[in-house]
């Protein structure tokens, strides 16, 4: 529910109700070894508390629903966006989209928007929650947060909505740490990488952005790559889960970290000061992106932020 002006109305999206998950007592398919790893440090890992408050009306969310495959590994599920959309029409996407007032929480909100999408249940215990990360910058000027589930029930079968989504797939969550395929090529893509990338300017923030993208294996069916913020938010799952980096750089020279990015954008974008305005934030009361960390992702901080890593461990 909206805030009224004047009480405490920047939306604390990472506060929420969060049931304990326990990979021993879950009806999780045979796992690899790597996979098991991956989920219970997902389960474990808790972002930093953040100083920041975002307008409600610039806030969104996306689900980063995983499934075990028939060998043990890990999946993501990912949809091509219906071409007739008036934005991002044909993208390869996570499902998700932005928060609106009936929505209890940023969870809520990415499996709201899951659900119409794609029909994934609002079941938390066939579809539980792993974690929250720390929430990216759009380049439309959107602060989305990804959230973190895994599909338990494999009964369940996607219920499409055709204005908004016109196929589902999936792909290997780890390979989102890797520049080779973990697929073979067509025969007409062979000279075409499986990952590739470009620094941009950004639009809201100073400096260069590092753009990744990665082929699907189904270009030739006309689905596109996964990039952009798709790519971005992947490859952080994959670095959070695996508890490894990538084998090439994620970041451009000099790139701010998100959290930097994120505060110049409430301090100094007009879209995010009118916003925050509406919703009785004061814009200036936004801390200076220079005393924020510099780090771009969990690395040094990652311990602190597991809890109970260990736990089930002794049981692998």
């Amino acid at each position: 529910m909206s805030s009224p002006r004047g009480q405490s109305s920047g939306l604390r999206l990472l506060q929420f109700h969060r049931p304990q998950f326990d990979i021993n007592r879950s009806p999780i398919p045979e796992l690899t070894y790597e996979s098991r790893r991956c989920i219970q440090t997902l389960a474990a890992y808790r972002p930093p508390k953040s100083s920041l408050r975002y307008p409600k009306s610039r806030s969104a969310a996306v689900l980063v629903a995983l499934f075990v495959g028939r060998m043990g590994d890990l999946y993501v599920l990912l949809s091509r966006r219906a071409s007739s959309l008036r934005t991002y029409a044909g993208d390869t996407a996570l499902p998700g989209g932005k928060w609106e007032l009936r929505d209890k929480s940023i969870e809520w909100t990415a499996r709201r928007e899951a659900y119409e999408e794609i029909g994934l249940p609002l079941d938390y215990k066939k579809v539980p929650l792993l974690c929250i990360l720390e929430p990216f910058l759009a380049g439309n000027r959107l602060i989305v947060t990804p959230v973190v589930v895994i599909i338990l029930d494999k009964t369940l079968r996607p219920i499409l909505n055709s204005a908004e989504v016109t196929s589902l797939f999936s792909h290997p969550l780890a390979s989102f740490l890797h520049a080779d395929p973990p697929f073979p090529l067509e025969p007409e893509m062979l000279e075409v990488k499986y990952h590739t990338y470009s620094d941009y300017e950004s639009r809201s923030t100073p400096g260069k952005v590092r753009m990744h993208n990665f082929l699907t294996g189904r270009e030739a069916g006309g689905t596109k790559p996964i990039f952009g913020l798709t790519a971005s938010m992947l490859i952080e799952v994959a670095i959070i889960g695996y508890g490894r980096d990538p084998d090439f750089e994620p970041y451009a020279p000099g790139q701010l970290s998100m959290q930097r990015r994120i505060a110049q954008a409430l301090r100094h974008d007009p879209i995010f000061r009118e916003a925050a305005l509406a919703e009785g934030i004061d814009p200036d009361k936004t801390p200076d992106p220079t005393s924020l960390g510099e780090s771009r992702r969990p690395d040094a901080d990652m311990k602190r932020r597991r809890r109970g890593f260990s736990l089930g461990f002794a049981k692998l």
